[in-house]
């Protein structure tokens, strides 16, 4: 029989992205997989959306929102409550291959040693532009993460994206889950990390495709994912990096000043704000 998968993906505020998703799930030729969709306090009609057109997912609703993070773990918990062997983190923003999972699963079952396995990433409107091969790597002298635009090994990168992430469980069950103190962006590499850390090898399935929508944001939008992608940035650099404090200041004067020489004005301020809060909270 084929391994048991469960699917996890987090609605917030999302709800036509979430439908895309659902419906592109219908169509994978994987034979044993449960679909669970946790709303991260999203406080709309989604719930009642979703299970109306998707009877057949397992709905989970947090009542806040956690974080993605937070909110995939509420997900994760009840997948290995169920006794998933492979855990799939996808985003709610994607469409997939009818073979992505099963090119995914074939890949994992054939190394024992990975302990996890990525897609490769491509824009929805422009299908064969790849927007990551599976993940990427992390300078950490200059505290900048940068995706893999070409086939690469997956022993080769640093880490995989969030967007599209089979887990094993045994795996997960020796590192723990993602680390709920980022609240959003750089969870998944330092699971990856953390992964890699334990002797666990990371993959890449080339045959494994999911198509990833490029999101249109307000300014406020940008201003709070620029805010949180920098206190993220500091919390992992002052894990991973030799040199943490260059780190952050390399990595935030980078950021800081592409957005300066654009004229984006507030989302600097974000910058220095996401970076300040970092660091108070660095130790947390």
């Amino acid at each position: 029989m084929a391994p048991r998968v469960c699917i996890v993906t987090l609605n917030w505020r999302g709800i036509e992205d979430t439908l895309g998703c659902l419906e592109s799930l219908r169509q994978l030729a994987y034979p044993n997989f449960q679909v669970v969709v946790v709303d991260n306090g999203s406080g709309d009609d989604s719930v009642p959306c979703i299970a109306d057109r998707y009877p057949e997912v397992d709905l989970v609703e947090t009542g806040a929102n956690l974080g993605f993070a937070g909110g995939c773990n509420v997900g994760i918990r009840r997948a290995l409550e169920r006794g998933a062997d492979y855990l799939w983190l996808l985003n709610s923003d994607t469409w997939v291959d009818a073979n992505a999972l099963t090119a995914m699963v074939e890949l994992a079952e054939g190394d024992s040693a990975l302990g996890a396995v990525g897609s490769v990433i491509c824009d929805q409107a422009a299908p064969e532009r790849i927007l990551a091969w599976g993940g990427g790597w992390v300078d950490l002298r200059r505290g900048c993460p940068s995706h893999a635009l070409a086939p690469v090994e997956g022993t080769e990168l640093d880490y995989l994206t969030g967007a599209s992430l089979l887990l094993r469980a045994r795996a997960l069950a020796e590192v723990g889950l993602l680390d709920e103190r980022f609240f959003l962006y750089w969870e998944e590499t330092d699971l990856c990390f953390r992964l890699r850390g334990h002797g666990w090898k990371l993959g890449v399935a080339p045959d494994s495709r999911v198509w990833h929508r490029a999101p249109g944001a307000s300014l406020r939008r940008l201003r709070q994912k620029d805010r949180h992608f920098n206190a993220s940035a500091v919390r992992f650099l002052f894990r991973y990096a030799p040199h943490p404090w260059s780190a952050v200041l390399i990595g935030g004067a980078l950021r800081l000043g592409k957005r300066l020489a654009r004229g984006e004005f507030g989302r600097a301020r974000a910058v220095l704000r996401g970076t300040l809060a970092g660091l108070r909270e660095r130790h947390s």
